[in-house]
C-alpha cells in the first residue's frame, strides 16, 4: 500500500498524481480529496505530513519540473565561448523554449487572484532569477564590452520582472494580442539599453505559451 512506502517514494507518488490531475482537470478544479482518491489508500494525514496545502504541492510539482531546466540555465551562464549579450539572448530563448514550459503553463493557476502565489513569484524573480542567472551575465557583458550599464543589479531585476511577471499571462491573463504588444515593448526597452536580444521566434513562442494557458483556464 502507498502508506508503507518510504517518505521519498510517498512524496514522488503525491507529486505524480497531483501533476496528472492538474494537467487533466486544471489546478483550480483539483482538490486535495481528488489527489487522495488516486493515491491507493494514502491518508489525508499522510499527505499533510509532507505538504501543508495544495499550493505547496503545486510549488513542489513546478520545482521538480524546472530543476533540470535551471541546470541548463546555469550551463549557459557559465559558458566561456560567448559574450554576455549573446548569453542573455540564449538564456531567454532557452527559457521559453524548454518543453517543460508547456506543462507549466498548462497546470499553473491564476497568480493575479492568489496573493501567496504572486508573492512567491516575486520572490523567485528578485531573489533567484535576477541575482543567480541574469546579473552574472550582465556583469560578464560589462567586462567584455557587450553590455553597457552603470546599474547591473537593478537592470537584472527590471529584465526579470518584465519578462517573468509583466509579460506573464498567468499573472495578468493576457490575450495573445496583449502578449504580442508587451513583447514588442519589452524589445523596445531592451534595444534602448543596447540589448537587441528579442527576435520573432521568441515573440511567436510567447504567444504560443499564452494560448496554452488560456486554453486550460
Amino acid at each position: 500500500m502507498a502508506r508503507n512506502k518510504h517518505p521519498e517514494e510517498t512524496v514522488n507518488l503525491i507529486l505524480d498524481v497531483a501533476f496528472r490531475l492538474f494537467m487533466e482537470k486544471g489546478y483550480e478544479h483539483t482538490s486535495i480529496q481528488d489527489i487522495i482518491n488516486h493515491l491507493g489508500g494514502l491518508s489525508k494525514g499522510a499527505i499533510y505530513h509532507h505538504f501543508k496545502s495544495k499550493e505547496e504541492i503545486l510549488y513542489a510539482v513546478i520545482d521538480r519540473m524546472t530543476e533540470e531546466s535551471n541546470q541548463m540555465l546555469t550551463d549557459i551562464k557559465d559558458r566561456t565561448d560567448l559574450k554576455g549579450k549573446e548569453k542573455l539572448q540564449i538564456l531567454f530563448n532557452t527559457s521559453i523554449n524548454r518543453s517543460v514550459q508547456d506543462d507549466v503553463f498548462t497546470v499553473a493557476p491564476s497568480f493575479y487572484n492568489n496573493p501567496r502565489l504572486l508573492s512567491s513569484l516575486l520572490h523567485e524573480n528578485i531573489e533567484v532569477a535576477a541575482p543567480q542567472f541574469i546579473l552574472p551575465i550582465i556583469q560578464q557583458g560589462i567586462a567584455d564590452g557587450s553590455i553597457v550599464t552603470e546599474h547591473p543589479k537593478h537592470l537584472a531585476e527590471l529584465i526579470s520582472l518584465m519578462a517573468n511577471i509583466w509579460m506573464n499571462p498567468m499573472v495578468f491573463h493576457d490575450s495573445e494580442e496583449d502578449t504580442y504588444h508587451k513583447v514588442r515593448v519589452f524589445d523596445q526597452v531592451l534595444k534602448g539599453l543596447g540589448l537587441d536580444i528579442v527576435n520573432d521566434e521568441m515573440m511567436a513562442r510567447m504567444q504560443e505559451l499564452t494560448a496554452i494557458y488560456q486554453k486550460n483556464k
